[in-house]
């Protein structure tokens, strides 16, 4: 039997039609999507991992809520978005101190230093990903969305609830923010090494 590449579409019609089979596909497609930005909110990798998986637990007992006027990524990011603040408001975790940050650091780079190219790879992602944290919650997902998700900007306005324009004006605030943070982060990290 050969294999064929279903859309979102067609593998949501089918689960709903009894195939449940089918959705760990979507699963498979969008895990890593939604764990990078469950990150984003967390800063933990258990509690991402657990938030995960049970964001896709949400999306398959709503999956008949799902109208297709949007892509199912777009769909599904409303869902992270309101687990990981509803997760957040549990927990009321406070602002990750610099010093976490370091250490988040130096253990992402410890874990892979059995290749130079990887670890700096990993080094440049993990300063990208710090900086980003440092953004405001609304800029951090402006980017994550537009560079990780890749989201059209329609689609962020709909999740974020912004017109197409406003979204644009803040996308451009936040990556003028991002450079800035980057600059001093990264002049942070040539001096520490």
């Amino acid at each position: 039997m050969t294999h064929i590449e279903l859309t979102d579409t067609e593998i949501i019609k089918r689960v709903l039609q009894g195939e449940q089979a089918l959705y760990g596909q979507l699963v498979q497609r969008y895990q890593q999507f939604v764990f990078t930005l469950v990150l984003r909110f967390t800063d933990n990798r258990e509690d991402a991992e657990e938030i995960s998986q049970d964001i896709f637990v949400k999306a398959y007992r709503s999956l008949a809520d799902f109208r297709g006027e949007s892509k199912f990524s777009t769909w599904l990011y409303t869902i992270v978005r309101t687990s990981c603040i509803t997760f957040l408001r549990k927990k009321k975790l406070a602002t990750t101190s610099i010093d976490n940050e370091r250490t988040f650091l130096t253990l992402e780079n410890r874990e892979s230093s059995f290749s130079a190219n990887l670890v700096e790879q990993k080094s440049r992602h993990a300063v990208v990903n710090n900086a980003i944290r440092q953004l405001s919650p609304d800029d951090a997902q402006l980017i994550t969305l537009f560079y990780k998700g890749e989201q059209s900007l329609e689609e962020i306005g709909r999740i974020m609830g912004y017109d197409p324009n406003t979204v644009k004006v803040k996308l451009h605030r936040a990556r003028h923010k991002l450079k800035e943070k980057l600059e001093k982060n990264f002049n942070f990290e040539l001096n520490s090494y």
